[in-house]
């Protein structure tokens, strides 16, 4: 009888624990615009692989993070998770068994988020079609595989909490504030990271992503958009252009896998909160290579050579720009004095993304026979052009 009896209320439990699970069309479709928000395809979706079924390879310092299969496969996915356990994990950093999650998932900037917001993510992806897909474990360095140590790595930098909004601000500048910090995680790319990978947001350095500089956001001088107009700005973070301003690399995969599927006022939200972010001076480069005067001359007038073979045609006699190619005087990719962008277009070519904006944008080829003493000029040589100091 007492079998008998506990059969029907595990019973009746799971019966309960799927009326709390289902979820409303509604709510789907919100965790949908959530999802994109928070861009999560763009690490747990291999190149060609199926949707969220994970295997992107994550390069760090310490290694390399395979990202996990959230689909709702039991086996491989998040299928046996609660929704109280996928709360925990993007608010408190923590697995369904308690152990600490790394902070290549930007947990950090995922506990910013409302309960609310991730239960809707949370529906959305149990909504979709469960895929059978395990993926390679972690390979980390060996201090950094020793999980149990991200417990302490949690206590000295992670601090958990739900957004506040700011009673002085506006609504708006609040729900800028509340993407751009929580689900957009922009942070997580943008902020100088220390020796334990944790972020530094007192630099007004950027940080290194996949081989490319994402700049600060503190300064006008990389990515700063304070003094933008809001429209320019906004323009920038949905069409992936504004003017002769373009987004390469990680970013153009940012706008072209989440922001220009938001809506108009959450993308004017972002741009008016990251336009009053306080300016902090770009902080100088660790070292400078010094050329004699002789040096110098020889470089200049190697770089010119270069420029006119190869750059002259798009970007005009003196870089002043043209229907298919941007000015470069005065364009930030050339003033910071990080030039690991430049090089990087330069290298492997600038493509811009397509938006509905911008829906066929001009990129431009990479130039891999350039030896590195060709390089180096042609990118003196631009530096020194008038407007880039």
């Amino acid at each position: 009888m007492r079998r008998k009896l506990l059969s029907v209320l595990v019973l009746f439990g799971m019966l309960l624990s799927a009326v709390a699970a289902a979820a409303s069309p509604e709510q789907i479709e919100r965790g949908r615009y959530l999802a994109r928000a928070g861009n999560c395809a763009g690490c747990h979706t291999a190149p060609g692989g199926a949707d969220f079924a994970g295997g992107r390879a994550v390069h760090s310092p310490f290694g390399t993070f395979y990202a996990p299969n959230i689909t709702a496969d039991p086996d491989t996915g998040i299928g046996r998770w609660s929704v109280e356990q996928f709360r925990q994990a993007l608010q408190r950093g923590r697995r369904p068994d308690g152990s600490a999650l790394y902070p290549a998932c930007p947990y950090p900037n995922f506990t910013r988020v409302h309960a609310a917001d991730i239960d809707a993510i949370y529906a959305y992806l149990r909504s979709l079609p469960a895929v059978r897909q395990s993926n390679p474990p972690h390979d980390l360095a060996t201090l950094a595989s020793l999980r149990p140590l991200m417990r302490v790595w949690q206590w000295l930098y992670f601090s958990p909490g739900e957004f506040r909004p700011d009673p002085a601000k506006s609504e708006r500048w609040n729900r800028g504030a509340y993407l751009v910090e929580g689900l957009a995680h922009c942070s997580a790319c943008h902020a100088e990271r220390n020796l334990l990978g944790a972020e530094d947001r007192e630099s007004s350095r950027g940080g290194l992503v996949q081989g490319w500089y994402a700049p600060s956001l503190y300064t006008p001088a990389e990515a700063g958009l304070q003094g933008w107009p809001l429209e320019r700005a906004a323009a920038l973070l949905r069409h992936g252009k504004a003017g002769d301003a373009s987004t390469m690399g990680p970013m153009a995969d940012v706008v072209f896998n989440s922001l220009q599927y938001l809506d108009e006022a959450d993308i004017l939200a972002m741009a008016e909160y990251l336009r009053s972010l306080p300016e902090r001076p770009a902080a100088a480069p660790g070292r400078r290579i010094r050329l004699s005067p002789q040096q110098r001359e020889a470089a200049l007038a190697l770089g010119s050579k270069v420029y006119g073979e190869h750059c002259r045609d798009c970007h005009g006699e003196a870089a002043q720009g043209s229907e298919v190619a941007p000015r470069l005087a005065g364009n930030r990719v050339l003033t910071m004095d990080d030039r690991t962008n430049l090089v990087q277009i330069i290298r492997q070519g600038g493509y811009p993304p397509s938006t509905q904006g911008d829906p066929r944008p001009f990129g431009m080829p990479p130039f891999h026979a350039l030896s590195e003493r060709e390089l180096d000029a042609v990118i003196l040589y631009l530096r020194e052009q008038p407007g880039n100091p």
